[in-house]
């Protein structure tokens, strides 16, 4: 029994590596999805049953929680697996089962409040608005889910997604740091143009782009608070599991990556980031 992290290929390690700083006694399967990354431009039903064939993987591999470290998926088809397919997954395996996102977290991070909360519209002007840059795949930038849900929550906040087309796959492809340079400037430049000024903070909407966040550092002003999903998915995590002790997560210690696509070593970017050379094995 483990717990189970899925993505469309290595962006997820972000928050991998922090879930297993966070819980370094429990069994984790990663899996990522590289034969059909990224997910970002493809279409809503495509992304939902290329999601769903990799829980069920998860599911099989012994998997009884499984993360959606991926943002396009999240926004895309968790509602969708949590509605319909979960329950008949939960009586088809016989244990309890389930599968999270990661933007619930990052929204609660983002406006300092929790998902249930919504605030109470009274018609008044908001003197001060501060805004919120997300930088994000197509899809999730189509899905509006970062503009929608933090406007719920906070009307003095302002959310503006710049969508970055291909740059996801220019880190799972290992791009050298001159190149994703080049593109993560330009990004945070077409935003600024866009708001008419930098963002007061920026969250980094894709998991892949955890790997290049001194790249988005270094764009933005000096001390520009950046929310990290890794750390604030690990936080809700952990009281998640506080309320939910029926779920077995392993106690081992295991530790493994399986991949859709070519197995084996991967790139020099990953294993930057990850510390350690990172083989995976066919899924």
């Amino acid at each position: 029994m483990a717990i189970g992290v899925f993505d469309s290929g290595v962006g997820g390690l972000t928050v991998h590596r922090e879930l297993t700083r966070r819980f370094p006694e429990r069994d984790f399967i990663y899996l990522a999805d590289q034969a059909n990354a990224p997910y970002g431009g493809r279409g809503g039903e495509e992304i939902v049953e290329l999601t769903r064939a990799g829980c069920e993987r998860l599911f099989e591999a012994g998997a009884n929680v499984i993360v959606l470290a991926c943002n396009t998926a999240s926004a895309i088809a968790l509602r969708r697996l949590q509605q319909s397919w979960v329950p008949e997954a939960r009586a088809r395996h016989g244990r309890p089962v389930n599968v999270l996102g990661i933007i619930v977290p990052t929204i609660e991070a983002a406006t300092g409040l929790p998902w249930a909360y919504e605030a109470e519209r009274r018609g008044e002007k908001i003197e001060a608005i501060d805004v919120t840059g997300v930088f994000c795949t197509a899809a999730t930038a189509h899905s509006r889910v970062y503009e929608i849900e933090i406007d719920k929550r906070r009307e003095d906040l302002a959310v503006f997604s710049e969508p970055c087309p291909g740059l996801a796959g220019l880190i799972e492809l290992g791009a050298p740091a001159e190149e994703l340079k080049v593109v993560v400037d330009d990004h945070v430049d077409a935003l600024r143009r866009r708001i008419g000024r930098h963002p007061d903070q920026a969250i980094l909407g894709c998991t892949h782009y955890e790997i290049v966040a001194d790249l988005f550092a270094a764009a933005l002003p000096p001390g520009t608070p950046v929310i990290h999903q890794p750390t604030a998915v690990a936080d809700a995590l952990d009281r998640y599991f506080q309320r939910h002790p029926e779920y077995d997560l392993g106690g081992q210690g295991r530790r493994d990556f399986l991949t859709s696509g070519k197995a084996g070593p991967q790139s020099d970017l990953v294993s930057q980031f990850w510390g350690a050379p990172l083989t995976f094995t066919p899924a």
